[in-house]
């Protein structure tokens, strides 16, 4: 039987410079690397209708650093993984995605790991590789989409458990080292979406339930941490060209209940010894519009990320975010940076590492291409929390970047880009204190 195969794939190779690897003043020194990823993606044909897709990533290394050490934990950042393979396999050859679909008479089905939690624009989005199960619809400019699968971070890292429904009974005591004593350990997610597009447009809105059981050990009595999160998270978006001008928009919101059901903990309201259940209430937005002149264009963006408020029990932040696949600035709140620079702490615990939360967000851009090779674009960005963590923590402002970045297209498949970017800090970092400095 012949099999026709379709080879794709993308690499880089970057060196990066940061002169200060922390936010607290006079405490960290400067860091300086190269790095590369090959990303090798291929599809093989089987059948008119039918093909099998691969995704691997291979040699994604600093040039010259010490190997990780094999181990469990999946690359990337806790629940948002950014590989199905851990940091020794990505820096050898790690497959993210193996996937079977098939384009039958009523729909697209596919089945395998596939790139999940990526819908609409680019906010929010977390491309994570999953297991799961699709079948897509399309009939003219209406497209409808239906999932389910299990959430990688979840099941398949061995922090918190194992993939699949573990239905033993309490007591028994089974496969501590494998984690197959882990009665009812589960991360599943079932999601519904719809899509419209139009010549000058799309809109679209994807409700997805999230249901996570953890800790459930029947070898242990009934008393800590057996909880099950239930969330329902509902995400409109629409992207619309007006002219030269583009206008982007998406929200966010995501609400349910996380259900303490052992009799040992409940500290979020600082009462322990009885069950009880906490309500989930999250929302995000943003609004980003660029207008496109051919030579030179300009834009802004507007987000809001709500924080959790100190005072409240219902949860308010966490479950969603600004997503890891958006970068709107090269230093604060990059995944790119810090995956290969480190965390960029401040004072007291404070960092803006993760995919941006708890804060309001504000850029403006522009750029110019005075041919058609080079790109030159500047930007500034403000942003500050919505809430302080704490009573005791002083000041809301993250402070301002600077941006320039320029690209030169040195053939149709390779480009050169050079990109600085200066963080002014913001007193959000000096944490609980005044004495406490940040640079």
């Amino acid at each position: 039987m012949a099999v026709d195969l379709k080879f794709s794939g993308e690499f880089y190779a970057a060196g990066l410079y940061q002169d200060k690897t922390t936010l607290a003043k006079d405490m960290g020194p400067s860091t300086a690397f190269y790095f590369q990823r090959l990303r090798l993606n291929t599809v093989f044909v089987v059948a008119p209708g039918l093909t099998l897709t691969t995704r691997a990533d291979i040699m994604e290394r600093s040039w010259g650093a010490s190997r990780a050490v094999p181990g469990t934990t999946l690359q990337g950042y806790t629940a948002n993984v950014a590989s199905a393979g851990t940091d020794a396999e990505n820096q050898n050859i790690a497959f993210d995605l193996a996937y079977v679909t098939y384009i039958s008479p009523i729909g697209i089905i596919s089945a395998g790991y596939q790139i999940d939690g990526a819908w609409g624009t680019v906010f929010g989005d977390n491309s994570i590789p999953t297991g799961k199960v699709s079948y897509v619809y399309q009939a003219g400019p209406v497209t409808l989409i239906a999932q389910t699968g299990k959430n990688s971070a979840f099941n398949a890292s061995g922090i918190l458990g194992v993939g699949g429904e573990q239905s033993y009974p309490r007591g028994t005591v089974i496969g501590a080292i494998d984690n197959s004593d882990l009665s009812d350990a589960d991360n599943t997610f079932y999601t519904l979406a719809a899509r419209y597009a139009w010549n000058t447009g799309q809109a679209g809105f994807l409700y997805k339930y999230i249901r996570i059981a953890t800790l459930r050990n029947p070898g242990l009595a009934a008393i800590a941490y057996e909880d099950t999160i239930q969330i329902h998270v509902g995400i409109p978006y629409v992207k619309a060209q007006f002219g030269p001008v583009a206008i982007q928009s998406e929200i966010m919101y995501a609400y349910g209940a996380h259900n303490y059901e052992s009799a040992y903990l409940k500290t979020w309201d600082g009462i322990p010894g009885a069950d009880g259940r906490k309500q989930i209430s999250v929302l995000n937005g943003w609004v980003d519009v660029m207008a496109d002149f051919d030579r030179f264009y300009i834009g802004g963006t507007f987000a809001y990320l709500s924080g959790q408020n100190p005072h409240v029990e219902r949860q308010q932040q966490g479950v969603i975010d600004g997503g890891y696949d958006w970068n709107p600035m090269l230093i604060l709140w990059n995944s790119d940076r810090n995956q290969w620079a480190g965390s960029l702490t401040g004072n007291n615990g404070s960092s803006a590492n993760t995919a941006m939360a708890n804060a309001y967000f504000y850029q403006v851009r522009g750029g110019v291409r005075p041919i058609d090779k080079i790109d030159i674009m500047a930007s500034v960005a403000y942003a500050h929390a919505v809430v302080k963590p704490s009573d005791a923590w002083l000041y809301n402002s993250y402070g301002w970047e600077v941006d320039l970045t320029g690209t030169y297209k040195i053939t149709n498949n390779l480009s050169y880009m050079l990109g600085m970017g200066y963080l002014f800090a913001g007193d959000y970092f000096k944490g609980t204190s005044d004495l406490n400095d940040v640079q």
